[in-house]
C-alpha cells in the first residue's frame, strides 16, 4: 500500500455533518489481519461546546490465536486482510465502494464491534472503515473539506455502520460457543476474485466463472494471470 505511517500521521480528514452517505447503514490485495482488542469506546454525542472531535483509543493490535476467530459468525473486530461483512449480503455497491478522487475500488481498513445493549435494533452492529491508497487522493480529500460541497462530496475515506437485531436470518440467536462449531445460518454474497471485498457483480467474459467488483480489478486479475504464465515457461 502506497501510504506509509509518517505520510499518515500528517492528514486530518473530518467527516461532513450532513454527509450520510460515509457512514453508510447497511441493512490491491490486502495487508494480513489482526484483531483489534477493544480498550475503549464512545457512543452518544457529546453535550460540551468544544469545536474539536475528543480522540479515542480503540485499542491495541494482536495476532489472532487462530484465523477461525476472524470469521464474521464471531463478530470478530480486525484490523487488514478482507472484511467480515456483518450482513453478507447486502454489500455498499456502486460509487459508495469507490474512492470519489481516482475511481478505484476502497481498500480495506479495519472493523469494529460495537453492540449497542440499549437498542435492540443494533444487538449486532459492526463500523467498517475504508480508504484509497493514493496519498494524492487522500491529501485531495483532505484540502477539499473547506468547500464543503453538499452537491456530490468526494470522499477518499469511508466508514460504513451495519447493525442487526437479536434474531435475524444469518446468525443464531444464542452466542457463539468459539469451540469451532459455530456456522452462520446462511452464504453470503459472491466476492470480488481480486480483492475479496466487494460484492462481484461481473462475471468474467472468459471462463464466465469468476467474479469482479470493477472491470479495474477483472483487468488486475488478468494481468497477472498472464505474468504468472510467462514466469512458468
Amino acid at each position: 500500500m502506497e501510504p506509509n505511517a509518517d505520510k499518515l500521521r500528517g492528514l486530518c480528514i473530518t467527516s461532513l455533518d450532513d454527509e450520510d452517505d460515509d457512514e453508510t447503514e447497511l441493512p490491491n490485495q490486502p495487508l494480513p489481519a489482526s484483531t483489534v482488542t477493544v480498550a475503549a469506546a464512545a457512543s452518544g454525542y457529546d453535550d460540551g461546546d468544544e469545536d474539536e472531535e475528543a480522540e479515542v483509543m480503540l485499542g491495541f493490535l494482536e495476532k489472532p490465536k487462530h484465523p477461525g476467530l476472524l470469521l464474521r459468525h464471531l463478530f470478530p473486530s480486525k484490523a487488514g486482510g478482507i472484511p467480515a461483512w456483518l450482513d453478507p449480503v447486502n454489500l455498499p455497491t456502486g460509487n459508495s465502494s469507490c474512492c470519489g478522487f481516482c475511481g478505484e475500488p476502497l481498500h480495506f481498513v479495519l472493523q469494529i464491534y460495537a453492540p449497542i445493549e440499549s437498542n435492540a435494533a443494533a444487538f449486532h452492529r459492526t463500523l467498517f472503515m475504508f480508504m484509497c491508497p493514493s496519498m494524492a487522493c487522500l491529501h485531495r480529500d483532505q484540502h477539499k473539506q473547506w468547500t464543503r460541497n453538499q452537491g456530490n462530496p468526494r470522499r477518499s475515506v469511508r466508514v460504513f455502520r451495519c447493525q442487526l437485531p437479536r434474531t435475524n436470518v444469518f446468525y443464531s440467536s444464542e452466542p457463539p460457543s468459539r469451540n469451532n462449531s459455530d456456522k452462520p445460518l446462511c452464504a453470503g454474497a459472491a466476492l470480488c476474485h481480486w480483492c475479496g471485498t466487494w460484492k462481484g457483480d461481473k462475471i468474467c467474459g472468459g471462463c464466465k466463472k469468476s467474479r469482479y467488483c470493477s472491470e479495474k480489478h477483472q483487468v488486475h486479475c488478468t494481468g497477472a494471470l498472464v505474468i504468472k504464465m510467462i514466469a512458468y515457461r
